[in-house]
């Protein structure tokens, strides 16, 4: 970002800000060509500016603020298509576009730097790097994610604590707004995936391939309906046009007509194929008597073979019993006779 990266600088330059997971703040400067020419052949040269912060905890975020507490947007560089014909031969340059302002009149003199760690929040003065606001966020527990976002015209800082709690704090004053809890961390794709937006909401992934969105801001909770949207939208059926005797005749597209209704029985002035008919059997009614009475006859028949296979089944399976009764009994009896003539000898007998 664009910052003060010594004590004795007068100007904003290009700044990376690098924190280690032992709560170390470093910025490095990054001096870039002066025209867009050198650009592409010269390289960007990166050195330490000897300026090094310290938080408790791994470092999770950093924002710059200026003066006012206004909330200052990173540089960005305009994308614009090489090939577009609005100059004609033209070539178009793409331009770095800084929104910061690059003078330190313009900046009020100096910024507010915040950064937050898993445990605490600092707010830096800059560029003389003094320490304004220290809060401790959370001793038993440590944070997941914090960023720096707008809310109701204004700028806080937003935490998602392991333990579920949900806290806002003021910038630059890091005075607590809001500490409630919503869910506890059970799950790692929530801690990887959590993340805060703009106007109080924030967003996970609560399944492989489902998204929640929640807020914390009461205005948005009060227009959510207002904001809702639908996946499509529902429209009536047109009715079918009215075709013109000459679109037909010349040029139309063509109509699709049933097969049957062009050479079918219906156009010959014949019943048609589908419809029911009614055919007199033989006999009348007492022939569907004596059919009926001819299938109830052969159930029956077939019930009665069923019951005596059932019965001939019951006497084969009480047979099968008492064979192996009879078998166990033998069996027995040979053992005790084994067990008695064991050990006599041939002479005892």
């Amino acid at each position: 970002m664009e910052s003060f990266a010594r004590k004795n600088d007068s100007a904003v330059s290009s700044c990376l800000w690098v924190g280690t997971g032992l709560g170390m703040v470093i910025i490095l400067s990054l001096n870039l060509p002066a025209s867009d020419e050198l650009r592409q052949s010269e390289p960007v040269m990166v050195s330490p500016s000897g300026t090094v912060l310290t938080l408790k905890g791994a470092v999770l975020t950093f924002a710059c603020l200026d003066c006012m507490g206004t909330l200052t947007h990173r540089p960005y560089e305009v994308w614009r298509d090489p090939h577009s014909a609005d100059d004609g031969d033209k070539t178009r340059k793409r331009k770095l576009v800084m929104h910061s302002p690059s003078s330190s009149q313009d900046m009020g003199d100096h910024q507010f730097a915040v950064i937050c760690s898993e445990k605490q929040a600092k707010v830096f003065s800059l560029p003389s790097q003094t320490c304004l606001y220290v809060h401790n966020i959370t001793e038993t527990s440590f944070l997941l994610r914090a960023d720096v976002v707008t809310l109701c015209n204004s700028v806080c800082l937003a935490c998602f604590c392991a333990n579920g709690h949900i806290m806002t704090l003021s910038l630059p004053s890091l005075r607590p707004l809001l500490d409630i809890n919503y869910l506890p961390v059970t799950d790692m794709r929530i801690a990887r995936t959590f993340c805060f937006t703009n106007e109080g909401q924030a967003l996970y992934l609560s399944s492989p391939t489902e998204i929640q969105r929640l807020t914390y801001s009461q205005e948005m909770c009060d227009n959510l309906q207002d904001m809702l949207g639908d996946l499509f939208t529902p429209v009536e059926t047109p009715e079918a046009q009215n075709r013109g005797f000459l679109k037909g005749l010349f040029g139309g597209s063509g109509q699709a007509f049933d097969r049957e209704e062009l050479f079918g029985e219906a156009t010959a002035g014949k019943a048609s194929r589908s419809l029911a008919q009614h055919i007199p059997g033989s006999g009348g009614i007492e022939g569907v008597r004596g059919a009926a009475g001819g299938v109830i006859g052969d159930l029956t028949r077939a019930r009665i073979a069923l019951d005596e296979r059932g019965q001939k089944l019951g006497e084969l399976d009480e047979r099968t019993a008492s064979m192996m009764a009879s078998a166990e009994a033998f069996s027995k009896h040979a053992h005790e006779v084994m067990l008695k003539y064991k050990d006599k000898k041939w002479y005892q007998f």
